[in-house]
């Protein structure tokens, strides 16, 4: 016979074929791969270079029985079947081959003792079963019992014998042991499994059924105990009595595959060679004979394109489950939707999955929602908590930088790194709060929460384009369930949890810095309608919504030419999200977690750091769903963007010196500042993403000009203007600033007044140092503190906690100038950053927060405290 590869599954063919056959070994997780060692450094390096050649193997113990050929593809394609025709082989080559069969024939071992494990699983409760079947409270009948359980006890005794037979022996090993013997007998009793597989079916099927009738039946059907292998911290693994029947099926389709590898590395002159013949013959000959009753169960594993089942997408995707937040691996299939959690690894072990549920697309909906109808409260994790996340994964880049520069080896550099990678998945777990629900037909709901609208608009496209070609529902047994989670072990696209530990040493760190957009216009629309853009791009690992342009009504063909200032921390990508805004609400239907504005296309754009070096306008276009954006992207790194540079001109009000503009305007509090504020006070407390979107930077622009003429018109100017580019007029005017508010003097004291663990002790110091600003900047800074504490009250509508907004103003209010950077300057290298400029920023926040956290900030005399609360500011 012979054994075709069918994309990841197996197909046995009826007729066998004497030579070109292609082998393909399946592992216990139903995938290929390579075996773990068997103990020692010779057999590990052959091991490893069997993974390199790309060799599959086959077995479903934690040793299996690999392909231990050191000739070429063509020879290790070879299948020998016949008699192995004699060769001049050198001393040397007999000598290695007769060594392979002693690694071959202790894969073998180690896999009858695991296969034993499972036997002996399945006859433990046979015996208390079969004790209460004769008394008045029977668990299951004896008939049941036989029925079920049917050839087990035989099965195990043939295997143990067989498995006391060779050990011995290899045990005891020379070139010269003979093994045949026991391969040939083990070959003769395969009629036990012809038996066993005959009444296969009837057994799971009255398993099923007294699953169904007795709950004590179904609690131990489902907690079977088999012993694990000696290295694994656990002695034993939890199987169901499903997949444990189905171990002999399993195992049958083997038994060929292995006296093919041991029969190789036979030379025709050992005494093994015929029986080996004699045994594989049997096996074979078996094998085609039951071939149409495994066949369909080995193809339920099939995915190669046209068969039964393919794998179309996967990601790593956080469920809320019962209000805990827990980290999923989601497959979807031609035909189902497959939930599954990543077994932690221990012991050199290959990934293993443990299916959470699946659900055939046939069964699977969005469930439309009216506003009145109760949605499950997500629970949101604080900003804080998330800033705290992201202070760590700093310092820990910071620290695994430093041990790497020091040599100091590679123990502290792996615990770091492991830490590192602790800290990144709790923030990947913690940070996504954009629902995406999934129905099941038989009533049960599944919530996802995503970081963005783009990734939840492509699981929707793609199961709704796929749910077009389906059209039969149905369930799967466990053992079909289990090869299928098994499977994806292989068939996986996106291999590891998206943290910056996974990545290659040569990949790039991502942009820091800010990249200026311009959205120009689109093209594509089929009708008129009002249509707005938003801009996202990735930060430590998921997507953050960015800038939105303004809504262009009527139209299908928007003119948008709007700028905005985006900044990067270690982002690789672009976003680009086109929406039809829909303003009579209450007659839209919604999808479950979906905004009412409806999307009409999303695309991306990759972030190169070469192409962006230069600084200069790019160009480019963004295809998405027959519509067409047209962008222009400038970058700019942080050493260059944030330098503070004075403006030559002392007469203007951005880019000179706080005191000079109050002193010119006889205020407290420069005039810039109080009409920014006023204005949003006005008609942005209740905008969501105030100060946190990005405005229109060529309004930005006409307002500073405005304001640095000393226009008498800018009042009216700010009226008519979007209020986010009034909200970034006021951040420029302090980025501008040719001194941080905070000053270049005290910033490294509040520095470290912030790091200080005594609260006492940082009060005291953090008071003393902002009351010892400058008048013009401690009255500025109060009045705005006073604003943004005013913000914060609507965070319910606007969505800006304290913690946003000391994100956004706490470097722009501290940002030391050029000349006091604790960054080193390198123009050759403008794109990358090291991660201490996170911690500084992170520290820009932390000093911010404090001061808003505060309930009140004494004056240190009356006379302050009167200015504070003068009507001129």
């Amino acid at each position: 016979m012979s054994l075709v590869l069918q994309g990841h599954g197996i197909l046995l063919q009826s007729q066998v074929q004497r030579s070109g056959q292609t082998r393909s070994f399946l592992d216990n997780n139903g995938s290929f791969g390579t075996p773990p060692g068997y103990g020692c450094a010779a057999d590990r390096a052959e091991e490893q270079r069997r993974h390199q050649d790309g060799l599959p193997y086959i077995d479903d113990s934690p040793s299996s029985s690999p392909h231990l050929s050191s000739k070429g593809r063509d020879s290790r394609d070879a299948l020998v079947s016949g008699a192995l025709e004699s060769t001049k082989a050198s001393e040397l080559d007999l000598e290695k081959g007769l060594e392979m069969r002693k690694w071959v024939l202790s894969g073998i071992l180690a896999s009858e003792e695991t296969y034993l494990s499972h036997l002996e699983a399945l006859l433990l409760p046979m015996k208390p079963l079969k004790a209460a079947a004769t008394t008045s409270q029977p668990v299951l009948t004896s008939q049941q019992i036989e029925t079920i359980f049917f050839k087990v006890p035989e099965l195990y005794e043939i295997h143990k014998e067989f498995y006391d037979g060779l050990f011995p022996r290899v045990q005891q090993w020379s070139h010269q042991q003979r093994v045949g013997d026991l391969f040939q007998k083990l070959a003769s009793q395969l009629g036990v499994y012809r038996a066993f597989v005959d009444n296969y079916g009837v057994a799971m099927e009255m398993a099923e059924k007294c699953c169904q009738a007795n709950a004590q039946f179904a609690e131990i059907s489902e907690n079977l105990r088999a012993r694990s292998n000696k290295d694994a911290k656990d002695p034993t693994t939890k199987n169901s009595l499903e997949t444990l029947l189905y171990k002999p099926v399993d195992r049958v389709t083997r038994s060929t595959l292995v006296l093919h590898d041991l029969l190789k590395h036979t030379p025709t002159s050992h005494p093994d060679h015929p029986l080996l013949q004699d045994a594989l013959r049997i096996s074979q000959n078996f094998l085609s004979s039951i071939n149409e009753e495994i066949t369909p169960r080995r193809q339920s594993m099939t995915v190669k394109k046209g068969e039964h089942r393919q794998l179309l997408k996967d990601s790593f995707m956080v469920e809320l489950v019962e209000g805990a937040r827990k980290l999923r691996h989601v497959f979807l299939f031609t035909d189902l939707l497959l939930c599954t959690k990543l077994k932690k690894q221990s012991g050199g072990k290959t990934q293993q999955y443990d299916c959470k549920w699946y659900i055939p697309l046939t069964d699977l909906s969005f469930q439309m929602v009216d506003e009145s109808e109760a949605v499950p409260n997500i629970p949101l994790v604080p900003d804080e908590e998330l800033d705290a996340l992201k202070i760590k994964i700093s310092q820990i880049k910071s620290d695994i930088q430093r041990e790497k520069r020091a040599n100091k080896g590679s123990k502290a550099t792996e615990r770091l790194k492991k830490k590192l990678s602790e800290q990144e998945s709790l923030l990947l777990l913690m940070s996504p709060s954009m629902a995406f629900r999934v129905h099941s037909r038989n009533g049960k709901s599944y919530t996802f929460l995503i970081s963005s609208d783009y990734e939840r608009a492509e699981w929707r496209e793609n199961i709704r384009e796929q749910q077009k070609k389906c059209f039969k529902s149905f369930s799967l047994t466990s053992v079909e369930l289990q090869m299928l989670t098994n499977s994806c072990v292989k068939l996986q696209t996106v291999h590891s949890i998206p943290l910056t530990i996974n990545k290659e040493d040569d990949e790039s760190p991502g942009l820091y810095g800010f990249l200026n957009v311009i959205v120009h216009s689109a093209t594509g629309f089929k009708q008129s309608s009002n249509l707005y853009c938003t801009l996202e791009v990735d930060s430590f690992g998921y997507f953050v919504n960015k800038a939105k342009t303004r809504v262009y009504r009527d139209t299908a063909e928007p003119n948008w030419n709007e700028e905005f200032e985006i900044e990067l921390e270690g982002s690789q990508t672009l976003r680009i999200l086109c929406y039809e805004k829909c303003y009579n609400k209450t007659k839209i239907p919604k999808e479950d977690g979906e905004s009412t504005d409806r999307l009409m296309g999303k695309g991306q754009v990759q972030l190169d750091p070469q192409a962006l070096q230069d600084r200069d306008w790019q160009r480019t276009v963004i295809a998405m769903n027959g519509i067409e954006v047209k962008l222009s992207v400038k970058f700019t790194s942080r050493e260059f963007s944030l330098k503070r540079m004075p403006s030559r001109k002392q007469t203007g009000v951005f880019g000179v010196k706080i005191a000079v503009v109050t002193k010119r305007e006889r205020s407290k509090v420069p005039y810039v500042v109080r009409q920014c504020v006023e204005e949003i006070e006005r008609r942005g407390m209740e905008e969501v993403g105030i100060y946190r979107v990005s405005g229109v930077a060529t309004d930005i622009q006409a307002l500073k000009a405005a304001f640095d003429v000393n226009n008498k018109d800018v009042s009216v100017m700010m009226s008519e203007m979007d209020v986010n580019a009034i909200a970034g007029t006021l951040k420029l005017y302090f980025r501008e600033l040719p001194e941080p508010l905070f000053t270049d003097e005290f910033y490294p004291n509040f520095a470290e007044g912030i790091a200080l663990s005594d609260p006492v002790a940082k009060e005291s110091c953090m008071l003393n140092l902002l009351l010892s600003l400058p008048e013009a900047n401690l009255l500025t800074f109060l009045f705005l503190l006073d604003h943004l504490k005013r913000v914060a009250e609507k965070e319910a509508v606007n969505k800006m906690s304290l913690h946003n907004l000391a994100t956004v103003f706490g470097p722009t209010l501290l940002r030391p100038s050029e000349k006091e950077s604790k960054l080193p300057a390198n123009p050759s290298q403008p794109i990358t950053m090291t991660d201490s400029w996170s911690l500084e920023v992170m520290s820009q926040v932390q000093v911010l927060l404090y001061f808003l956290q505060l309930e009140a900030i004494p004056a240190p005399d009356s006379k302050r405290q009167s200015i504070l609360f003068s009507t001129e500011v």
